[in-house]
């Protein structure tokens, strides 16, 4: 066993995370527990939720119980939403208790969403009074909002509090509260009159009132502001916590920056999936049955395949000039394809400013002629490219002309709808990484195919 503790305190954080997990499945497949309590000792208790995670469903539960208690119920905040209800169906009653009493409100009221009504209204009415009251705050607003994500344990204190009284406040309840580099001033009807960082405390001397020392241009969030909002004012303003007040601006509770973290990991996670045309409505893409997959993924490919039938339909109708030009037909997977691509690449750039606010002041109209500029520019150049490669593969200066020109209108078309969708479907309320996609590809091979067999008839003379 000696031998595994060093290897693990030799080890990068990655090989750490992944050592923890082998060796911990291993160990519990010998039915070797003592070992296997041993090894989790120094590992820190992110690391031990992702072994946790990675064992077989029978062996998380054998491994949850090797925990201390105290540190059970910090690993437990850890761990994946589904692990934790997989692990209160397989505990005891007390044992349940034990650990979600413990639980901040925060993570508390976000387990208790994915749990059935039931389960939650059984474990609501074991938990203490004072919990009780706190979770069923969080619950009652709704979900993706700061009153939602926000904790109500953090420091309050009165504008006439000495530094000396402040301290001592701090001193009783640091262990209880979530976080204490920020506390926060508040009147005897609890609204928020100012904020004082821990660090000015410190500075400053015994004698000094709060009301002298503290920041009275504070910066909150409403319990109805959307979580992405909130996350977006803490990385502006580069805050470990932002206050959140109720409609008669009374302090309710914080959210903290490592809410907002996940908050932007499955944010990002969920656009990236949306510009794939994967609605992954919120869950662990590898961990879902592969009939889930298929379902996530097949609605939009049945939109682009009645649309790709639309474009074989045009195609169908210039069989006169395909039947005097074969040629033409060899580029028409080129143009269509650049221009899904052109597409592609604008609608991303401004998906992702429009969530970042990057983007808000400069104004769509803006945006959409920088970006046709853009698409000009790359369709010059890959026309000019174009031109050359199709002469080298047919030897027809006309076809390949042909085949330039449209390209270089194609590149505009796909940069403008690739711009300007966006917009539009923020407009109608409709998410735009989700909209975007299947909608650029469908305008890009209509048009375009349209766009390449009028110019093919112009300059063939048709």
């Amino acid at each position: 066993m000696n031998e595994n503790l060093t290897t693990l305190q030799t080890t990068s954080r990655r090989e750490l995370r992944y050592l923890v997990r082998s060796q911990l499945h291993e160990l519990l497949e010998q039915k070797n527990l003592e070992e296997a309590k041993a090894l989790l000792v120094p590992v820190q208790p992110v690391d031990i939720a992702e072994a946790i995670e990675g064992l077989p469903q029978t062996m998380q539960v054998i491994a949850f119980r090797l925990l201390p208690k105290n540190e059970a119920i910090v690993v437990y905040e850890y761990l994946d939403h589904a692990v934790q209800q997989s692990l209160i169906e397989e505990f005891k009653s007390q044992e349940v208790l034990d650990i979600v009493d413990k639980m901040s409100p925060d993570d508390r009221a976000r387990l208790f969403d994915e749990l059935p009504a039931k389960v939650v209204s059984r474990l609501l009415e074991q938990l203490s009074p004072d919990e009780q009251e706190s979770t069923a705050q969080l619950l009652g607003y709704a979900g993706g909002t700061a009153g939602r994500m926000m904790t109500p344990e953090y420091i309050s204190l009165k504008e006439d509090f000495t530094v000396t009284q402040a301290l001592e406040r701090i001193r009783s309840l640091a262990k209880i509260t979530e976080i204490i580099y920020y506390l926060y001033v508040t009147d005897t009807a609890r609204s928020l009159r100012g904020i004082v960082s821990l660090r000015d405390l410190v500075m400053a001397q015994p004698e000094q009132i709060l009301g002298e020392i503290m920041n009275r241009d504070v910066v909150s969030v409403s319990t109805d502001t959307k979580q992405e909002e909130v996350a977006r004012m803490i990385q502006r303003y580069d805050f470990l916590a932002v206050p959140v007040v109720d409609r008669e601006e009374h302090l309710v509770g914080i959210v903290t920056v490592d809410d907002v973290i996940d908050i932007l990991e499955q944010e990002t996670t969920k656009d990236i999936y949306e510009l794939g045309g994967v609605q992954s409505g919120g869950d662990k893409y590898f961990q879902i049955s592969l009939l889930s997959v298929a379902r996530k993924r097949v609605v939009w490919l049945l939109i682009l395949l009645l649309t790709n039938t639309v474009t074989g339909s045009i195609i169908k109708s210039q069989q006169d000039i395909l039947q005097q030009v074969v040629a033409l037909a060899a580029f028409i997977p080129l143009l269509t394809g650049t221009g899904g691509n052109v597409g592609a690449q604008s609608s991303t750039v401004v998906i992702r400013g429009l969530n970042t606010d990057e983007i808000q002041a400069i104004g769509a109209s803006k945006i959409i002629l920088r970006e046709a500029i853009a698409g000009a520019l790359l369709g010059v150049t890959l026309g000019a490219l174009a031109t050359v490669w199709a002469f080298w593969l047919q030897g027809n200066w006309f076809v390949s002309i042909a085949v330039g020109v449209s390209l270089v209108a194609i590149a505009i078309l796909a940069s403008v709808a690739g711009s300007a969708l966006p917009f539009l479907f923020r407009s109608l309320n409709l998410d735009p990484a989700l909209m975007s996609a299947p909608f650029i590809t469908t305008a890009v091979d209509v048009l375009g195919v349209l766009i390449y067999f009028n110019i093919a008839r112009l300059i063939l003379n048709l």
